[in-house]
């Protein structure tokens, strides 16, 4: 009878813990399965965004503007006498050096006139030579010539002499003369088109120029910056000259590289703008005279500034604002105050620090706290434009 017992007994305990195991499996596993519902649920919940590190570096304070391309130097060329165009030296568009033959006009009417003043020296020099012998007769007589005749002799080869001056004169202004009708250029640079072809006949009176040359290299660019910014400007050009980048007008192809050269010596009142002149090299010809750029004056670099890509900054009814990227994937609202912002980088003065995570792209779905799923952004902010001068 006791055996039956205890094998009951031991039948009716395995019972009752398989019942208690499968219960207690039961109950955590449904915990278990809850919780990685819920996490699933959170992570296809969650809002998927592109960030971006918060940098710590240098940034360049730039003063933007519009400016005009000029040359650094620009003459019309006109011609100093009067005559027949009889050749044309040099091509539109051509660049010519100093020194160059431009335009040749008929030179034959001016050394026709040097070559008479030559003869008339020659013939001074001649009579000179009379003179002097004569002088030199009445001085071997003594007592048999007048004091008269000696005097008025001297007097004559006085005379003469000064002829002979007045000729070399004559020739060098007759040969200066003939020298105008090999027009050359006074200036290196680039010549336009010309206003006058071969064959026509040009006077030094009139206005109409036969060309213009226009000097490239250098080059400059006049353009404009508030009259605010006229203590700081002059304050960081004692120091040194500052730089200048020429930029297209759209913004997007930086040209050439040079430095602030003068600061002019007067405000417009009626614009409030002082006007400013920047040279550069420009040896590979990227600028031109009469063209119109965007100009950027680098006034100052602040160091180890906390900078933000510019998509990260949003606008809100109380400022600026910007979110960021908590450890546990979060986003949180920071009010930020931006003082700088150019080339799609803003410096953050407030609000953010190097090292954290702000989100440039999906805010418009974000909210304090929404769990997010990010994504580094494809490539670095923008970098200010960096020019190689050629």
């Amino acid at each position: 009878m006791k055996k039956p017992r205890i094998i009951s007994s031991i039948v009716l305990i395995a019972a009752v813990g398989a019942a208690g195991y499968f219960g207690w499996q039961r109950f955590h596993g449904a915990d278990q399965s809850t919780a990685a519902n819920n996490a699933q649920k959170a992570a296809r919940n969650a809002v998927r965004v592109t960030i971006a590190p918060v940098q710590k570096s240098d940034f360049p304070v730039y003063l933007t503007g519009l400016g005009t391309v000029q040359g650094f130097n620009t003459v019309l060329v006109r011609t100093r006498v009067d005559g027949q165009i009889d050749k044309i030296a040099f091509k539109e568009g051509q660049l010519v050096n100093q020194g160059d033959l431009l335009v040749e006009i008929d030179p034959r009417p001016y050394q026709a006139t040097v070559d008479q003043a030559k003869a008339k020296k020659a013939q001074d020099e001649a009579n000179l030579a009379n003179a002097n012998l004569d002088l030199q007769r009445f001085t071997k007589l003594g007592e048999f010539a007048t004091r008269q005749q000696t005097d008025t002799q001297r007097s004559t080869v006085a005379q003469l002499t000064a002829q002979i001056a007045a000729d070399d004169a004559a020739i060098f202004n007759a040969q200066t003369q003939l020298d105008y009708t090999a027009v050359k250029s006074p200036i290196p640079g680039v010549a336009g088109l010309r206003q006058v072809d071969i064959g026509n006949i040009v006077n030094a009176s009139t206005q109409t120029g036969i060309v213009t040359i226009a000097q490239i290299e250098p080059i400059a660019v006049i353009f404009t910056a508030p009259e605010e910014q006229l203590p700081y400007i002059n304050e960081a050009q004692a120091s040194q000259p500052l730089k200048v980048i020429a930029i297209t007008t759209d913004g997007k192809k930086p040209l050439a590289e040079g430095t602030l050269s003068v600061i002019n010596n007067q405000v417009d009142t009626t614009s409030g703008t002082i006007r400013l002149k920047a040279v550069f090299a420009n040896k590979n010809h990227a600028l031109w005279p009469g063209q119109s750029v965007s100009t950027r004056l680098l006034v100052k670099t602040l160091k180890d500034a906390t900078v933000v890509p510019d998509d990260a900054i949003q606008h809100g009814t109380d400022g600026l604002y910007a979110y960021a990227v908590s450890q546990d994937n979060k986003a949180e609202l920071r009010k930020v105050k931006v003082s700088q912002s150019i080339d799609g980088r803003s410096v953050v003065d407030t609000g953010l620090s190097p090292g954290e995570q702000v989100i440039t792209a999906g805010q418009y779905k974000v909210q304090p706290g929404t769990v997010v799923s990010t994504a580094v952004a494809s490539s670095d902010p923008a970098q200010q434009p960096k020019v190689k001068q050629e």
